[in-house]
């Protein structure tokens, strides 16, 4: 039981992956915060153009 308790101690490989899980969600954060901002954008300039074209 020792020895489990001690290998289980020094794997650092779930702490790799909670750092790579934590770095995705961070992009992804940008990721929607950028389609967030420019979707609003956007959304303004197909509605100017729907009025021009007298749609």
């Amino acid at each position: 039981m020792r020895n489990l308790l001690s290998r289980f101690l020094a794997d650092k490989s779930g702490a790799t992956a909670i750092e790579y899980g934590l770095i995705a969600a961070g992009i992804a954060v940008v990721i929607i915060g950028t389609v967030n901002t420019l979707g609003g954008s956007l959304d303004s300039k197909f509605l100017a153009v729907n009025n021009n074209l007298g749609g």
